[in-house]
């Protein structure tokens, strides 16, 4: 009985389960790429809908009630940056964005080596970012997003290095 119980752990330590129920840490990464998935077409529909004109007008509002340089800064140059065109190039920027996380998230849930791969390398862009936004506003929100994205990488990393074992 004992020495089966060794070969399962051997087994198990030496052989990628295919199970995606064996992990469950992707499982969990695949929600939240879903939701940011999801989060982000429901912003670029929302950008389509809205359009330039109300955009520019809170963008004029803001610098109004910031009492912000309405010439120089960049809230002005984004005001004068607002047009139908520039609004459907970042509602189309932003659902690509949207659509590549929808893609990941499917990947992950599947148990698919390119889906851990590419959150992999999606997380660990974050991290300079992270670790400049921990030094210049300490606290604990910017901990934790540090923290987050480092599980993540670790997690998905970990997957890659048992997937080639």
């Amino acid at each position: 009985m004992r020495e089966s119980a060794q070969r399962v752990d051997a087994e198990r330590t030496t052989h990628y389960v295919q199970d995606p129920r064996a992990h469950p840490g992707l499982r969990a990464i695949a929600v939240i790429e879903a939701i940011k998935g999801l989060l982000a077409l429901s912003a670029a529909s929302g950008l389509e809908l809205i359009g330039p004109i109300p955009l520019k007008r809170w963008v004029h509002e803001l610098i109004s009630r910031f009492q912000l340089d309405t010439d120089h800064g960049a809230m002005a140059w984004l005001a004068s940056a607002i047009n139908p065109h520039s609004v459907h190039l970042a509602a189309l920027a932003v659902a690509a964005y949207g659509v590549l996380h929808l893609i990941e998230a499917w990947g992950l849930w599947r148990d698919k080596a390119w889906a851990s791969l590419l959150g992999c390398l999606a997380a660990a862009i974050y991290l300079p970012f992270d670790i400049y936004a921990l030094i210049r506003h300490p606290g604990w929100i910017s901990v934790a997003v540090l923290a987050i994205n480092v599980i993540v990488v670790w997690v998905l990393a970990r997957d890659l290095v048992k997937r080639r074992k």
